[in-house]
């Protein structure tokens, strides 16, 4: 499969670059995986399409204000980091800019009287850090006073409410992105859903920055996929697990949720979903077989990107980039405060 079978135009100034005023304005594009049928709607009308006994599986991560600024020790040199992924406490693998001297061993400043350093401990192959932070307090706390919420490259404007790249659900810090097809969900909404006899599970996976990481091998089977951390209670595999044997569905909210669901049926013999917490890489492209969900709310990915791969393993390469097509044509907004997609 060569990564130019992946690709689509894209207006730049479909790119949204604020969300909306509320999270359930957005559109919804319904694609029929079956037929390749689509239909155009609200996301409030997403309800419509949920069966009672039916599942929707929500990811509860929180984004963390993973992005930091300080200088470097001695030289004074400004720094940008972003941390990706908890290893300890109080250590992170981090993206640290520039690189060329963010060597092992330099000492990094945060914040005014230093309230926050970082030694780096570590430089991985893939050009990473691993940093050793010092501070007197709680990490978190000083995290939220000096970090910045990590907006993906292709979001230029500073975002005016962090809570609004935050879903309504988010519990448990972790990811330096958000699952964005989750930032469609009102409280009120989730409430509709659970009023109509639709179950929710709760999963969670940490969204690293690998998720945006571009796809550079033509063969896309040499892409290397990053590795995200998730977590799945006995609560939730049992509830995912016993609607599956009912015959009813299972709805994912976003490929962070299907990542999950799948990473843990592939782990397992028997297919099923359990509990559990681990580290995935799974790779989802045309051919996969998908043993858990039936379903899928997302929203528009980039082209050429993993993300795009795997809506088209659920619904097909054409009739994905037919859906885009026509998504372009009717002017919906893209990326992570863009409209929503309903694959079925």
């Amino acid at each position: 499969m060569k990564l130019s079978d992946f690709n689509y135009n894209l207006p730049k100034e479909l790119i949204a670059q604020d969300p909306l005023l509320k999270r359930s304005d957005s559109r919804l594009l319904v694609l029929d995986k079956k037929t390749g049928d689509i239909e155009h709607k609200v996301f409030s009308d997403v309800l419509s399409y949920f069966d009672p006994g039916d599942c929707l599986v929500i990811n509860n991560t929180k984004v963390i204000p993973a992005r930091l600024y300080g200088s470097r020790e001695g030289t004074g040199g400004r720094v940008e980091v972003l941390l990706l992924k908890r290893i300890t406490d109080d250590s992170f693998e981090c993206l640290v800019k520039p690189g060329k001297n963010a060597r092992t061993g330099q000492v990094l400043i945060f914040g005014d009287k230093n309230i926050l350093t970082g030694k780096i401990t570590e430089v991985r192959d893939d050009g990473n850090r691993v940093i050793k932070f010092s501070y007197d307090g709680i990490f978190e706390e000083i995290l939220d006073k000096l970090g910045e919420m990590p907006l993906p490259p292709y979001i230029t404007h500073k975002l005016k409410d962090r809570d609004r790249y935050q879903t309504v659900y988010a519990k448990y810090d972790g990811s330096a992105a958000a699952p964005t097809a989750g930032l469609h969900f009102t409280k009120e909404l989730l409430q509709q859903v659970r009023d109509a006899g639709v179950n929710i599970a709760e999963v969670t996976l940490h969204v690293g920055l690998g998720t945006f990481r571009p796809v550079k091998e033509e063969n896309i089977l040499d892409h290397h996929m990053h590795t995200e951390t998730f977590r799945i209670t006995q609560e939730a595999a049992d509830l995912i697990n016993k609607t599956k044997e009912s015959g009813k569905r299972i709805i994912s909210v976003g490929t962070t949720s299907t990542r999950t669901l799948e990473a843990s049926a592939a782990m397992n013999a028997d297919g099923k979903v359990h509990a559990g917490s681990g580290e995935t890489d799974i790779f989802i492209y045309p051919g996969f077989e998908f043993k858990v969900i039936d379903a899928l709310i997302t929203n528009f990915h980039l082209p050429e990107s993993t993300l795009l791969m795997l809506v088209s393993a659920l619904a097909g390469r054409e009739s994905i980039l037919n859906a885009y097509e026509t998504a372009v044509k009717e002017r919906y907004r893209f990326f992570s405060f863009g409209d929503a997609m309903l694959i079925q």
